[in-house]
């Protein structure tokens, strides 16, 4: 009996449990419940008892891939159990909404699955983060993204920061994206402005100056450091903050580092004659590398 109840209180765990201190990611929620649940633990539910995450966004699923999994299916079951969460209705699911619309495809009746009691901010929760880290988002959804996130779950950005692996720096300057004027904003939301390009456009105070360096960007295509040189070779562009440097530290390359993780956003160790920069996925290496005009082969 005191097994059972201790595998029953593992699977009540919500995010904070699971995780503790180390940042969320989406997969690993998925992860850790499948390796955590006893065998025991996994039941069929009925496909039709299924709906989304209400807080998940529509999304578009690719057909031909949708088909290509459901003969997978057909021919070898499915391995993977899916994760749902009970609702007054059936259940919601957290995790496996692409097995769920291969099966029925497949003309399955059931799907295994693991039943766990999240909350609906936990919900929410998952919804956005697997937007942040599944999705290629744009700078402004990134930003918007973040503002949920803290206002839902009354985080600090440095809480946040924690929550996602992210660096304070970076949580506010996508933030500050959102102060940019509504046409820049659109022009974010269409790639013409790129992440690293709305970053410098936010650190202007001035939003005819915006304008009209967007406008630049998308006329001339300057690049992140020319549109960098160009606001830092002289004093007409009015920016909100500068650069604090720290010089009373034990580290002697504690300033380097500071600016660092300040333009890259993310975190950034500068120790032994080494440079270390931190990175969640491929999707934050990318933008990190744009940042830096590195552009990525293949």
């Amino acid at each position: 009996m005191e097994t059972n109840n201790t595998k029953r209180r593992a699977l009540g765990r919500g995010l904070e449990e699971l995780f503790f201190n180390e940042p969320i990611a989406y997969d690993k929620v998925e992860e850790k419940i499948i390796t955590e649940t006893p065998s025991e633990e996994i039941v069929k539910v009925k496909l039709s008892e299924l709906r989304s995450n209400p807080y998940q966004p529509r999304k578009v699923f690719d057909e031909s891939a949708l088909q290509e999994l459901a003969a997978s299916i057909k021919e070898h079951g499915v391995f993977q159990p899916i994760i749902i969460k009970k609702s007054i209705k059936g259940y919601e699911i957290i995790a496996g909404e692409r097995r769920v619309k291969a099966s029925i495809l497949a003309g399955l009746e059931e799907i295994p699955a693991i039943i766990r009691d999240f909350n609906d901010t936990e919900m929410m929760e998952i919804a956005l983060l697997e937007n942040l880290q599944r999705e290629n988002l744009n700078a402004v959804e990134e930003a918007t993204a973040y503002k949920k996130l803290i206002e839902t779950l009354a985080l600090t950005q440095e809480e946040l920061a924690k929550r996602l692996g992210k660096s304070r720096s970076h949580i506010t300057n996508m933030l500050g994206l959102l102060s940019l004027p509504e046409d820049i904003q659109q022009q974010i939301s269409e790639r013409k402005i790129t992440m690293g390009h709305a970053r410098v456009l936010s650190k202007l105070d001035n939003n005819v100056q915006q304008k009209e360096l967007a406008n630049k960007i998308v006329e001339e295509g300057l690049s992140v450091r020319q549109l960098e040189s160009l606001t830092n070779s002289t004093d007409q562009y009015e920016r909100t903050n500068k650069i604090k440097r720290v010089g009373n530290t034990t580290n002697e390359y504690q300033y380097i580092q500071d600016e660092m993780c300040e333009k890259l956003g993310t975190k950034v160790k500068v120790k032994n004659n080494k440079i270390e920069i931190s990175f969640v996925n491929a999707s934050d290496l990318n933008r990190i590398l744009e940042v830096m005009n590195i552009i990525p082969r293949g």
